[in-house]
């Protein structure tokens, strides 16, 4: 019994899902990150490095902001909330007064005025503990 379980720890250890698992918890990164071709020079590179634009870690508003939010598709995953009131994709905690469960959810710029409606995901609807088939009122903090 024992030698069928060191066995299994052995095939287990060599199997590609727990070594990039590993990987990820203990830094390593055997993958360069640029590649250069034989063609080009050696100062030149093929691959760039693309760096993602900062983005602001906050909505701009200082109080909070309602909005009325129904369901959104319910098959893109995540906790998520499409909604005219910011530009960029930011994440902000989402009150329902009503019950006064609350989330922090990722706010996704959708056109239109801010006065108009949101959308939120199943997971988002999960989480603040509203029916899923009703149009519910949540506040919308920065902080």
């Amino acid at each position: 019994m024992k030698k069928m379980l060191l066995l299994l720890c052995v095939l287990v250890a060599g199997c590609d899902a727990v070594r990039s698992t590993t990987d990820r918890v203990f830094g390593r990164d055997d993958a360069p990150a640029q590649t250069v071709t034989e063609t080009e020079s050696t100062t030149s590179v093929s691959e760039e490095v693309l760096e993602p634009e900062p983005v602001s870690a906050r909505p701009t508003w200082a109080r909070a902001k309602t909005s009325i939010a129904g369901l959104g598709d319910p098959t893109t995953p995540g906790r998520w909330m499409q909604t005219p009131l910011v530009k960029s994709e930011v994440t902000a905690r989402v009150v329902v007064p009503r019950t006064g469960a609350q989330a922090y959810i990722t706010l996704v710029p959708i056109p239109g005025p801010a006065s108009g409606g949101s959308r939120l995901s199943l997971d988002a609807m999960r989480a603040l503990l509203v029916p899923l088939d009703e149009l519910v009122e949540v506040e919308v903090y920065a902080n």
